[in-house]
Order: structure tokens, then C-alpha cells, then sequence
């Protein structure tokens, strides 16, 4: 499929809805990621405003999700799409799955309550909240088979690592980016995730597909990116979705 090019937050926007997923990185379905759509110039280009930037636009205007959605990796889907992404990847996740640190805490649990309860957290906040402290080498969060990833027992899981898990499972999305300003009022540095749960931000309704079962939810999914990238392999779509 020939895809068009990125050069604006409203470009983006346009992509992520015609396509129902896009994977921001590049990865192993040949066109199928912003970063292929922007034209080197505006890739991560200093004093130029480009994908990184153009994320909270695109979030705030309600009609897509931003999470680290692909392998471990960030990514969009629109909100047509969502519901039948959460149906299969909540299938496979549950707090009773989810590995328990060295002093018996579900981690996960406790970030996604400390959000529930405050409705978004900024990423920054849920580390106080939650009593993550840094670490000489944390654990990097798992690209492939996020659901069997082996943690050690006695400090459990990094930050980075049950955060991903955790968005992964579409369990926690990013609301918003949040910037620090300069002495002259202007935002600077990377942006701070504000995070909160897809039924928050839009309803329940963002996680409900009706009565189909989490396997027609996958099938349906690889389907559609089968027919807009028919010349990838169904296995690597599969690896993508599921």
C-alpha cells in the first residue's frame, strides 16, 4: 500500500484514522510506520517540530489512542479500532498473571489503581505514588512476548517494564504530554506522559466490540492490515497485533 506523507500533526492524524493502526517506529511491515511517512528532514530534526511533537496535538483531539501499543513499541489506533484491539490483548492479561516484586507486590495493580484513583497521573507522579526508586541497571522492557517475560524475584519489576506491560494489555494509554517551560513561557525537553485508562478518557465504550469473542477481535484486525499490506506475512502481523 502506498502511504501518504507526514508533514503535519493534521497529516498524522489523517493516516492513524484511514489506517486504523500505525506503529510510530519502524519495524519488520515494510511502510507501516510514521517513522517511513516523514520525510527525513522532519524526523527527530532539531529546531523543526515533527512526530514527537505533533503527539499531543493528535492525542488531544480525541480521535485516536497513543500508548506503547506494538511490541513493547509506541504506536496509534484510531478509535474505530481500539475496542477490537483491547478485546484480544485483555484476553491474555489479568493482575492474577501479573509477576509480584520480592516483598509480594503486584506492581501493575498498584499503577493502575494509583491512576484509577486520581484519573491521570503524570508519569513522574506515579513513581512517588508507587514508591519506584532508580536502579544501577534497570530491566528494559520487553520488545517481543510481553506477556512471558522472565523478571527477577527479588526486585520485580523496573518502572519502564510494568508500564509497558500495562499499556501493551490496553489497560493505560497516554492522555497527554505535558512540557516544562523556559523563563520565557516556552515549553522545552521531551514532554511528560500524563496517563490515564481508555474508559476514563472516552467511556466504556472504547473497549466494547459487542459479542465478539477476543479470537474474531484478532482475525478481524489482521484481516484489515492484511488487505491494506498484503505483502506482509500474516505471521508478522500476528506478532504485531497479538
Amino acid at each position: 500500500m502506498k502511504t501518504d506523507e507526514l508533514r503535519s500533526a493534521e497529516d498524522l492524524e489523517r493516516a492513524v484514522l484511514k489506517l486504523g493502526f500505525l506503529p510510530f517506529f519502524k519495524n519488520r511491515i515494510e511502510g507501516f510506520s510514521v517513522e517511513e511517512m516523514t520525510p527525513p528532514e522532519l524526523w527527530f530534526a532539531e529546531g523543526t517540530d515533527g512526530p514527537w511533537e505533533w503527539k499531543g496535538p493528535v492525542v488531544r483531539n480525541w480521535n485516536c489512542i497513543y500508548g506503547k501499543l506494538f511490541g513493547g513499541r509506541a504506536g496509534y489506533v484510531s478509535l474505530e479500532w481500539f475496542p477490537d484491539l483491547a478485546n484480544c490483548r485483555r484476553a491474555n492479561y489479568g493482575f492474577d498473571m501479573t509477576p509480584l516484586d520480592g516483598e509480594g507486590r503486584n506492581r501493575e495493580k498498584e499503577i493502575y489503581d494509583a491512576v484509577v484513583a486520581h484519573e491521570s497521573l503524570l508519569s513522574k507522579e506515579i513513581k512517588s505514588l508507587c514508591g519506584f526508586r532508580k536502579t544501577k541497571k534497570p530491566h528494559s522492557a520487553s520488545v517481543g512476548g510481553w506477556m512471558s517475560e522472565k523478571l527477577s524475584p527479588q526486585t520485580g519489576e523496573s518502572f519502564e517494564t510494568a508500564m509497558t506491560r500495562l499499556q501493551m494489555a490496553t489497560m493505560l494509554i497516554a492522555a497527554d504530554f505535558e512540557y516544562q517551560l523556559d523563563k520565557c513561557g516556552q515549553p522545552y525537553g521531551w514532554g511528560i506522559a500524563r496517563y490515564t485508562t481508555p474508559e476514563i478518557l472516552f467511556g466504556a465504550k472504547s473497549v466494547d466490540c459487542g459479542n465478539r469473542t477476543p479470537q474474531e477481535s484478532a482475525e478481524r484486525i489482521v484481516a484489515h492490515i492484511r488487505r491494506l499490506f498484503p505483502h506482509a506475512a500474516e505471521s508478522l502481523i500476528r506478532k504485531l497485533v497479538e
